[in-house]
C-alpha cells in the first residue's frame, strides 16, 4: 500500500535512553502502512535530566502519543493532565495519548503480559497466580490481573530495604480491586513451594537469567515445578531462559516474553488509533523466532 508522510501526518514516538535497538519504529509503522494510515513512529534518545523539555517541545508541536523507557516512565508522571486507572495503580506510564487536548498516561505492560497469556491458550481470571519479582514490570503485571479478575496472585521478591514499600503497594492494590495479593520473602522455600502448588501460572517478572547472565534462574529449586503449572517468563533474550528450560524438562508449558512486547504495543496503537494493530502481520515479519 502506498505510504507517505504529508503535511498532516500525525507523529507517534518512543521516548528513552537508549532506543536504537528498538522494534517499536519498525512494528508500528509496518501497522500503520498496512491500515492505510497517516501516521509515523519514531525513536527519540531522551535522557531523565531532559524529559521535561522534550516533553514541552513535543506538545507544541501536537504530538499525537509516545511511548517511554524506563527511568522515564515514572518520571513523565508528574507532566500529564490525567492518568488512566491501571497507570494510577502502577504509578507508572509507558504509553501517552492525546485526547481532548489533554496528555493522558497508561500503562500497556500489564495488558500486553494477559494478552500474550491468553494467546499461549490459558485463561486465568478466577484462578491463582505466583508472580516473581515486584519491580516495574511485575508491578504492571500484577495491577492488570488483579483489574482483569485473577482471583489470587502471591507475589516473591527479596527481603531487602525496598520489602516494606512493596509490602504497602501489594496491600492497597487488593484494598482497591479485590484480588488478594500476599508478598512472601523469596527465601521462604516452603511457602513458595506451597503457592506454586495452588497455582495454574508462574511468572517471572525479574531480570534473573537475561542475557548475558544465561545461567541463572529465579526460581531456587527446579524440583518446585510440576506438570500442570503453566511457566512464563517475560525475558525474550535469550528466547529460552533457564527457567524456561527448567520448566519444559518438568512437564510445564512454558512461554517467554516476546509476545509480551507485540502485545503491549498493539494496546499503544489501540490507544492512538482507535484501530486494532494487525498483530498476526507484524508477528510474522517482526517476531518469529
Amino acid at each position: 500500500m502506498n505510504y507517505e508522510i504529508t503535511g498532516r501526518t500525525r507523529l507517534t514516538a518512543l521516548l528513552g535512553s537508549p532506543v536504537d535497538h528498538s522494534i517499536s519504529p519498525q512494528m508500528h509503522n509496518e501497522a500503520f502502512r498496512h491500515l492505510g494510515l497517516d501516521y509515523v513512529y519514531l525513536a527519540f534518545d531522551v535522557k531523565p535530566q531532559h524529559l521535561r523539555e522534550a516533553f514541552e517541545g513535543l506538545k507544541a508541536i501536537g504530538i499525537w502519543g509516545f511511548n517511554l523507557t524506563m527511568p522515564l516512565k515514572t518520571a513523565i508522571l508528574p507532566l500529564l493532565d490525567e492518568l488512566t486507572p491501571a497507570a494510577r495503580l502502577a504509578g507508572a506510564v509507558n504509553t501517552v495519548f492525546l485526547k481532548d487536548g489533554a496528555y493522558i498516561g497508561h500503562t500497556t505492560d500489564g495488558v500486553g503480559y494477559m494478552r500474550s497469556v491468553a494467546y499461549a491458550g490459558y485463561q486465568i481470571p478466577g484462578k491463582k497466580m505466583t508472580l516473581l519479582g515486584a519491580g516495574g514490570a511485575a508491578t504492571a503485571i500484577c495491577v492488570q490481573a488483579a483489574l482483569d479478575g485473577v482471583a489470587a496472585i502471591d507475589v516473591f521478591k527479596r527481603k531487602n530495604a525496598s520489602f516494606p514499600k512493596a509490602e504497602a503497594f501489594f496491600q492497597n492494590l487488593t484494598n482497591e480491586t479485590g484480588c488478594k495479593i500476599r508478598l512472601f520473602d523469596l527465601g521462604d522455600r516452603a511457602q513458595l513451594q506451597k503457592s506454586l502448588g495452588e497455582s495454574v501460572l508462574l511468572t517471572n517478572a525479574t531480570n534473573v537469567g537475561m542475557a548475558p547472565d544465561t545461567d541463572h534462574s529465579p526460581l531456587p529449586d527446579a524440583s518446585m515445578l510440576h506438570p500442570g503449572l503453566a511457566v512464563s517468563d517475560i525475558i525474550y533474550n535469550p528466547r529460552e531462559t533457564l527457567l524456561l528450560k527448567q520448566a519444559r524438562e518438568a512437564g510445564c508449558d512454558a512461554f517467554n516474553g516476546l509476545y509480551m512486547l507485540l502485545f503491549q504495543g498493539a494496546e499503544s496503537f489501540r490507544c492512538w488509533t482507535g484501530l486494532d494493530m494487525p498483530v498476526e502481520l507484524v508477528r510474522e515479519k517482526y517476531f518469529q523466532a
